[in-house]
This record gives C-alpha cells, structure tokens and sequence, in this order.
C-alpha cells in the first residue's frame, strides 16, 4: 500500500511542476452535458484534466465536515470529519479503448481502497465489453455516489447499510444504450466475484451485506466459488428523468472445500428500483428503493434477518441561482431527505409482532454551490432506531456542517 501512494503522489508532484511551468499545459476537461447523461455514465461523467499531450488525465475529490450529534441527550462532543479523498486516472489507449481508475482514501488514510480500475472497449454503442475492477450496478447510488454531486454530508442509509455502497468487485461483461428522440435506454450485465461469510458472521450481530464485501481476498477470488451476477436496465427521458430497475444474485459461502461439499450453498440476492425526477423547474427528486434476501443458516439467532428493505428520497430545490459574492452562476438550495431502513422485516414467530431493527430518519438542510463542482453543506440530522425487540426508540439528533469538492 505504501507503494501505491509514492506512486500517486509522484504522479500529483509531476502534474503539479508542470503546471508551475506552464499554465497553458493544463486543460480542463468539463463534464459531458452535450449527452443524455445517465446514471450509469457516472463514473466517467466527471471533471478532469488534462496535462498538455500527456496520455492521463487526473481528477479527484474530496469531503471534509464538521459535526455535533447525540443520541439519547448525551454526546460525544464537537468534532471534525476528514472522510475522504478520491483519485481519477483516465486514459485513451486508443480509438475506442478506453480506461479509468479511481482511488480512495478514507478518514486520512486510515482506509486506501481501489475502487474501480476497468478497461472499456467499444463494438457498437450497443455492445460495449467492460472488465477489471467493476462498480456493481446495483441501484444508482453505488456507481453515482461522488460527494460534490450530493447536497448532504451523510451517504444515504439504505445505500451503505442495505446495499453496502461504494460495492465493487473484479470481474467482466457489457454494457450498452439505444438511443431515440428524447428517449434512453441503457443496460450493464457483469459477472463478478461476490459476498463471503461474513454476511452472518460479524461483529453487528445482525445480517450485513456491508461487513460481507470487507473479505481483503475478494479481488482475488470468488469465496464461492462461483460468480455473481449484477445486472441493471434502465429509461430516461430528456425532460422528465430516469427509472431504474436492477439485481444482484449469488452465492455467498464457502460450500466446496477442495473438492469436498462441506455446506449447502446459502444465495443472497438484492432488487433495487432508482428514480431520478427532472420534471419540476427548479426542484430535483431522486430515490432509491431497495430489497434484500439471504439464505441464512440453520439455527442462527433471530436477531440475523433474511429480508431487509430500505429506501431514501431526497427533494432538492432551488431558492436562488445567480452571483453572490462575485461568485458567477452559483446556486444556493433547500434540500430535504427523507429515509428508513428495517434489518429484519417480518414478526416474532411467538407472537406475530413486529420485529424491530429499524431506523427512520428525517435530514433538512441548506447548500450553496458558488460552482457546479462545489458544495457547502449545513444538514440538520434526525434519526429515531428502534432494538431488535422494538423498544422505545433511540433519538439522535444534531447538526453538521461541511464541504465537498471536484478538484
């Protein structure tokens, strides 16, 4: 790892001596706006630049903020958040063949992750291969989640908890897009290495596809043995957004021991539905509905649930766009989120009631953006959890501050 981060900051060094001699070297290459932009354009969908005919482009960002949170009247105290910075590198190989890596350092450097590194070559716009390190295309935020793009500090719940965002593996398949008048349509399919074990064996006591893909192996192989699948589809209209509908299946215990059937394989599979609505003049609806289902193991505690949903919406609106502050073509917005998530949806066999395991949260907040590529965030944050055995609920609460930016 520490040979990973001499190499970037020799790259970052060269970049920037370039720069020192010559301004005119240095090209900023904007986002795409000429294009229906999908969801699954994101990760190429970024700014970049480019140094004079060096074959790589750079790009990256980072997010910073500040909070004052308690749970219950008691707190922590004030405190500030270094959560991550992310690197792009982007190279045309050739007409039609390109690629793109991204790396991340999260809280410092306290976790550095790889999170994408692909190769993709064009046949036909309908026909793309795609292969190396993958964003799953599960739901919209997973392959859409950089933070400049987002008027809220904290990455939505169902998102990270539920579907374990940013979920990356290595693996290979296509992608495509029919295009006609106003309309898209768009579809990946990948076959991928998947989950492992620790879906049902960790430390939150509770089924987590999140603490399922931390296996430091995956990148090597399949804990499985056998692939995943993750395949969406998805239409956008010019005028009024874009509906997603997407999957992700596999098999995530280790079921064969060299040769030897020591276990029955356990599947898990996910379902999301993502929605984009871009009808309203100055106000954007975004969302994302998410289902998941394991096959647990015999005699497990109830408390490891074999369904969980989540789902957030967020509704951003406008209030101002124009100069403030010599700051040209900056926006300042109301947002609002609205999200839950249950961990363990069904009822106690015993009784037929609830079981709990659930978070219902409400976020308010304002933003300005003195470029399209920066963000300030004030977000107040409400959160009410409820226990396994629905007690009372736990109320936390508190105010955050902080910043993100395209650099």
């Amino acid at each position: 790892m520490k040979g990973i981060c001499k190499i970037v900051l020799l790259i970052l060094l060269f970049s920037s001596s370039l720069k020192a001699q010559d301004s005119s070297l240095i090209k900023r290459i904007p986002q795409d706006t000429s294009k229906m932009v999908m969801n699954s354009d994101a990760v190429y969908n970024r700014p970049f630049l480019m140094i004079g005919k060096a074959p790589i482009a750079i790009g990256g960002y980072l997010e910073a903020n500040t909070q004052y949170m308690g749970t219950d009247g008691v707190t922590d105290g004030f405190s500030f958040q270094f959560r991550r910075l992310t690197l792009f590198f982007s190279s045309t190989i050739a007409k039609r063949i390109k690629f793109l890596s991204e790396m991340e350092f999260e809280d410092g450097t306290k976790e550095i992750n790889l999170e994408y590194a692909a190769i993709d070559l064009e046949f036909h716009h309908l026909l793309n291969f795609r292969g190396g390190i993958i964003m799953n295309p599960i739901g919209a935020f997973n392959q859409n989640h950089d933070g400049p793009r987002w008027e809220f500090i904290d990455r939505p719940l169902s998102a990270t908890t539920i579907l374990p965002a940013t979920l990356s593996n290595v693996g290979f398949g296509f992608h495509g897009k029919l295009f006609a008048h106003n309309i898209s349509l768009a579809y990946e399919l990948y076959l991928t290495n998947g989950f492992d074990g620790n879906i049902v064996d960790n430390s939150e006591n509770r089924t987590s596809l999140a603490a399922g893909k931390s296996n430091v192996e995956k990148f090597e192989e399949s804990n499985s043995g056998m692939p995943m699948f993750s395949g969406k589809m998805a239409l956008k209209h010019r005028k009024y957004g874009e509906l997603g509908l997407s999957t992700m299946a596999g098999v995530y215990n280790k079921w064969n021991l060299d040769g030897v059937v020591v276990d029955s394989k356990r599947s898990v599979s996910a379902f999301a539905v993502d929605f984009n609505v871009s009808a309203f003049k100055k106000t954007n609806i975004v969302g994302e509905i998410t289902w998941v289902n394991v096959d647990l193991p015999a005699g497990i505690l109830p408390q490891f649930g074999s369904r969980q949903m989540g789902a957030y919406m967020d509704i951003v609106h406008t209030l101002y766009q124009g100069n403030v502050l010599k700051f040209e073509k900056s926006k300042i917005n109301a947002c609002m989120r609205l999200e839950y998530v249950d961990y363990n949806v069904g009822t106690f066999a015993s009784t037929q009631k609830n079981i709990g395991d659930d978070i219902f949260a409400i976020v308010p907040g304002v933003s300005f953006r003195p470029s399209a590529q920066t963000v300030l965030r004030l977000n107040y944050r409400y959160l009410s959890q409820h226990d396994f055995i629905n007690n009372p609920p736990s109320l936390t609460s508190g105010l955050q501050f902080g910043f993100s930016t395209y650099f």
